[in-house]
């Protein structure tokens, strides 16, 4: 296909090539044709070949023709190389770090300093209680032992018994001469070592009368602790040291570029193992191996088309190929680079054998909430944390995996914050959440139709509660609320009445499955999670069933931080932590049932998922905190509802129906009408819930319900003809008879 503008490309060249000076006066007529086939590549059938022709090197050339006169195609040129030049690869390069990341942070500084302590403070005790109970019987024991040990030795020294073996091969071999030379030498060596042996021998009967019969009492204790311990280690055995360990050390074989060659060439990627078949690497390293906390980190670029993905659907495979567990071998991909950048991170030991994860503000006094949330550790041992503000949160697992725990160590966080309202729903009725009920507005503990209601309730008070914000934000001044949303300033005004509020739902299943309660209760769930982010309002939703009937996909499609313990199979895998989770490689039926409790998958707090392993609260921490939060709370008097013992506020079921009310104002005589004729008809019908609303509350309260706003053609009260922003009364009728599964019902 030819290009626009290959004439103009054409032209140029030849008017370029005539101007040049060292061009002949004579022209050339050129077949524009004939050029443009030569520079495709395409045979011309059409074309004489001749009528093209250049002479050969052997011929003679013409005298009208120089070199310089033929065209010079663009296709046939030299491509010239082009690329970002020295400064820009210099700007684009990736420094690293002049200090280690635990030296720049002041928490992971005092962890590792905190860390150094004890392990010195570990071994001084260990070996302390053992010395008056262990080593000292031990030297007892072994001095007798070891002072034959010295004698033998003293005499083996004083009659040359070092020697004898060599004497004796020179008089075996009949080496005659070497034989007289070792024994003039050892008789030199008898008579100076005899005559030092007897004077020390002297000397130390002396010494030894001395201690027993005239020293003083604390100078012959010194001399028998020294007599003890000295003959005590020189009667120990060889296998059997005085002093045991007080650390294993754990020896893990070194990773370098060998090993994980061919352990990526073992995993079944075709392209990696055709290459080190043909004896080349298979994949490239673009960084040297390097120790990055408790393991070694591999920068690997894979081969063309192989993704880390691909990867991490092996990683089974790829830790039999290392020898390392599991748990040690966790390919993740570079957010910064391509797909195919690979950061391959083996542990020292199993991250499940890590141990407890201690939450950072365990001891705190208390933490600001628009501040992220510690919440435990990576692999590598980086501490990881979850923003609350703006955010709602989904927590789901199989029963025993360290989900609630999960909710403990968020809620917890939320406690210390005195600004935020706790809105707390166990239902399950176990009472794990009963330590921070006394810094609880709204609380409940069971799984009985009362506290099923009980929760239901809170999220159409929840559904009001986002209304009132709403309506509040939006006659905020701009400068004081530039974007809309809730800020640290706004949340201490408290007349606003705008704090932060957290509500936690857990084993929620309990409650969206409800043949009574479960239908409204997920409606309005989704309503607060799709318009109450930016309120302040936020949702933590904790299931063990994470399916389309106990967890409506309107929530789990539009929660943004989602974590993801063990569960069962790819459908609840990916109802937790969104479509396409396990083709991608983010896989929680990975973890092993009991061995990984604890372990799960964190996305929408970073880039990219992260494995995480949280810490770990147990019900006197979770006390020990809640207290500290109750304590804070009544100093600054932002206790309120059930932690002052009110009543609480409940509904006989939804105070309202949004539908129902719009449909109330809006006559069948109505095909359409303006949103803020509905705003204020809603205000007059029910001015303790619609107050203050406007069109666009309108338009917002109705989006979640798939109802559209359409421009609608209508008067203004000033009999002037305009388009505003309305709905289509038929849109409504139809929205409310699907969702009372009966359409003839409108």
């Amino acid at each position: 296909m030819k290009h626009p503008d290959d004439d103009n490309e054409l032209f140029n060249r030849l008017e370029a090539e005539l101007a040049d000076s060292t061009a002949p006066s004579g022209g050339e007529v050129v077949d524009l044709g004939k050029a443009r086939t030569a520079r495709d590549g395409s045979p011309d059938s059409t074309a004489d070949p001749s009528a093209d022709s250049r002479p050969s090197k052997s011929a003679d050339p013409e005298p009208t023709e120089s070199p310089d006169a033929r065209p010079t195609l663009v296709d046939s040129a030299v491509p010239t190389v082009s690329g970002p030049g020295v400064i820009d690869r210099i700007k684009n390069s990736k420094r690293l770090d002049v200090f280690p990341a635990w030296l720049k942070s002041a928490a992971e500084f005092k962890e590792a300093l905190g860390w150094l302590a004890g392990h010195a403070w570990h071994t001084v005790a260990f070996h302390a209680v053992r010395v008056p109970v262990v080593y000292l019987p031990k030297l007892i024991w072994r001095a007798p032992r070891g002072a034959l040990n010295t004698l033998g030795r003293v005499g083996r020294w004083a009659v040359d018994g070092e020697g004898e073996a060599l004497r004796q091969y020179t008089a075996t071999n009949e080496q005659v001469d070497e034989y007289l030379k070792l024994s003039r030498q050892r008789d030199r060596r008898v008579r100076l070592r005899m005559v030092l042996t007897v004077i020390g021998a002297v000397f130390a009967l002396g010494v030894g009368l001395f201690l027993v019969y005239g020293a003083q009492p604390m100078t012959q204790l010194i001399a028998a602790v020294v007599a003890v311990l000295g003959f005590g280690l020189a009667g120990a055995p060889a296998d059997a040291p005085l002093a045991t360990r007080a650390v294993i050390k754990t020896e893990v074989q070194k990773l370098t570029s060998d090993i994980v060659m061919k352990a990526m060439a073992s995993i079944g990627i075709g392209q990696i193992a055709s290459a080190v078949a043909k004896g080349q690497d298979g994949i490239k390293f673009v960084a040297p191996i390097t120790r990055e906390g408790p393991g070694w980190r591999a920068d690997i670029d894979l081969p063309l088309g192989v993704t880390v993905a691909d990867v991490a659907d092996r990683r089974a495979r790829l830790a039999s190929g290392l020898r390392r567990p599991l748990g040690c071998v966790w390919p993740d991909a570079d957010p910064n680079e391509h797909e195919g950048r690979l950061i391959l991170w083996v542990g020292d030991r199993d991250l499940s054998k890590t141990g407890i994860v201690k939450w950072q503000l365990a001891n705190a006094r208390r933490h600001d909430v628009f501040k992220r949330i510690p919440f435990g550790l990576d692999p590598r041992g980086r501490a990881q944390s979850v923003p609350l503000i703006q955010h709602n949160i989904l927590i789901g697992s199989q029963p025993g995996q360290g989900k609630t725990a999960s909710v403990r160590v968020l809620a917890c966080g939320a406690a210390l914050d005195p600004s935020v309202e706790l809105w707390l729903h166990e239902n399950k009725g176990t009472g794990d959440l009963d330590s921070l009920e006394c810094v609880s507005h709204r609380f409940v503990s069971g799984i009985d139709d009362d506290s099923i209601k009980y929760a239901a309730d809170s999220l159409t008070l929840l559904r009001e509660e986002v209304m009132r914000r709403a309506g509040v934000i939006k006659k905020l001044p701009r400068d004081l609320c530039p974007d809309k949303r809730i800020t640290r300033s706004i949340a201490d005004k408290r007349s606003l009445k705008l704090w932060p509020l957290l509500a936690v739902f857990d084993e929620c299943q309990n409650l969206f499955a409800h043949s009574k309660y479960g239908k409204q209760a997920g409606e309005d769930a989704e309503f607060i999670i799709k318009l109450g982010r930016a309120l302040g309002v936020i949702l933590v939703l904790a299931t063990q069933r994470p399916d389309k009937d106990s967890l409506p996909t309107g929530i789990s499609g539009n929660v943004s931080i989602r974590f993801c313990l063990r569960v069962a199979g790819q459908v609840e895998n990916d109802m937790i932590l969104g479509t396409s989770a396990y083709k991608n490689g983010v896989r929680a039926t990975a973890f092993r049932p009991e061995i990984d409790a604890g372990n799960g998958y964190l996305g929408g707090a970073n880039p990219l998922p992260t494995v995480v392993r949280t810490a770990y609260l147990d019900d006197p921490a979770t006390n020990a905190i809640a207290q500290r939060a109750h304590a804070l709370r009544k100093a600054e008097g932002t206790l309120s509802g059930h932690a002052l013992g009110e009543e609480a506020e409940s509904t006989s079921g939804p105070s309202y129906d949004l539908l129902a009310d719009v449909a109330a104002v809006v006559p069948a005589s109505e095909k359409r009408v303006w949103n803020e004729r509905i705003a204020a008809r809603l205000a007059e019908l029910r001015p303790e819930v619609y107050g203050g609303w406007k069109g666009e509350n309108v338009t917002s309260a109705l989006k979640p319900h798939g109802i559209k706003t359409v421009g609608v053609a209508g008067t203004t009260d000033d009999g002037e003809r305009t388009t505003r922003r309305g709905i289509v009364r038929d849109d409504l009728t139809k929205v409310i008879a699907e969702r009372d599964e009966n359409r003839g019902a409108a």
